[in-house]
């Protein structure tokens, strides 16, 4: 049996050759310098973007304001569409000036759109405020879309030398083109910034991380004033005042937290407001009613401090109808509106679970307290009805015999 040896040195040769292989081919195959067009298309430059595994190919002509671009970018389901924009005044998606593509659900025949993006509530198509032609779309075996395009700059943008660009990628796409949104969550914000057309390269934009940290303080302000403090102020006055040697030390932790809470509440309601006002194109519209009627509703009940009339006054039968009421409405409110708060920001996993555990074990020791207060009060109302006469008839002085 014949064999063949291979030289001690062509040997370790081939081995570091395929280890530097193996270790670089996978990088290598994340960046756009890699990717071929179906029509072998050739662009001056290429940008990995740095969010939703996207990449931007372009040539700009300055001579005569004309951007060649091949968007690439991968829809998040099957039938999804894929976006590149430009938006001549601002950042953001809201104002831009889009190239969307996607697959015919008919022929699976990719397809360019032009979309003018004035608001979230209506995306159809439309054309755009400059000039486009050579719309095409190819798709890759990867799953991946493609969008080429020549856009003509307008004047102000190629002065410059800079343009204000957004991309994105969605899960379907309905009747008549319109485009289902797509998902709010970090890269889906952050999925924009400043392409230079001379140099070639793009920066990010910290609007995306700065919007995300309003979002985040608006939910924890909220999250700890209606959720927290509020159903924690409605147990002591429930169940605390039921004990009299707390008295009055339970008034003054129930104000205290429903102080604190509505304070907190009020600062949480002015950050939803903020970035209400930041973010035109999104509306929330259940959440922000329920948010409108809590802050209502917080700021009546808050009054009921100064409007509380004495025990034996004729109205405090009324005051705690209205005290009550508007207070068992403002806890469940602000519960439900946590949730939805969550259903948006969309935070991990383990932050909602948190907030569950806590709500149930508020629910959990006021079923606890609520057997416990029963039982005192039914043992308070046993105790006077069988207490003898002290001696004093009806008041009269007269002193009785308590004997039978």
């Amino acid at each position: 049996m014949l064999r063949f040896k291979m030289p001690a040195s062509s040997a370790a040769a081939f081995l570091r050759f395929t280890f530097w292989t193996l270790l670089i081919s996978p990088a290598v195959s994340l960046t756009c310098s890699t990717q071929k067009f179906n029509k072998n298309q050739v662009f001056s430059t290429c940008i990995d973007l740095p969010y939703l595994s996207s990449y931007l190919h372009f040539t700009y002509d300055s001579p005569i304001a004309t951007l060649s671009v091949a968007f690439v970018a991968t829809p998040p389901k099957s039938g999804g569409w894929i976006a590149w924009a430009i938006n001549p005044k601002t950042t953001g998606m809201v104002g831009s000036q889009a190239l969307v593509a996607y697959k015919n659900s008919t022929t699976g025949v990719p397809v360019v759109r032009t979309y003018d993006i004035s608001s979230y509530s209506s995306i159809v198509p439309k054309d755009l405020s400059f000039a486009v032609w050579d719309k095409t779309a190819e798709s890759r075996s990867d799953g991946s879309l493609v969008i080429f395009a020549k856009i003509k700059v307008t004047a102000d943008l190629a002065a410059s030398g800079k343009i204000n660009q957004v991309w994105q990628a969605g899960p379907g796409v309905g009747d008549g083109g319109m485009l289902v949104k797509h998902e709010f969550a970090a890269a889906n914000l952050q999925s924009k910034g400043t392409l230079d057309l001379k140099n070639g390269h793009t920066s990010g934009s910290s609007g995306g991380d700065t919007t995300i940290k309003k979002k985040n303080i608006h939910g924890i302000l909220n999250g700890v004033s209606w959720g927290i403090l509020f159903p924690l102020g409605a147990m002591i006055a429930r169940y605390i005042r039921a004990f009299e040697s707390a008295d009055p030390a339970w008034f003054y932790l129930h104000m205290l937290c429903q102080i604190s809470g509505y304070a907190i509440g009020v600062a949480g309601w002015g950050t939803g407001l903020k970035l209400g006002t930041e973010s035109p194109g999104i509306m929330y519209s259940s959440h922000r009613n329920i948010g409108i009627a809590l802050f209502v509703l917080a700021t009546v009940q808050i009054f009921a401090l100064f409007l509380r009339p004495k025990k034996d006054h004729k109205y405090r039968f009324y005051w705690n109808i209205y005290h009550h009421g508007v207070g068992y409405a403002v806890l469940v409110l602000g519960i439900l509106n946590v949730f939805k708060g969550f259903d948006i920001l969309n935070p991990d996993r383990k932050w909602k679970l948190a907030y569950m555990i806590i709500i149930i074990a508020l629910g959990a020791i006021s079923l606890l307290l609520e057997a416990i207060t029963w039982v005192v009060i039914l043992k308070r109302k046993s105790g006077k009805s069988n207490k003898p006469y002290d001696g004093y008839n009806n008041g009269q002085g007269g002193r009785q015999n308590l004997a039978t």
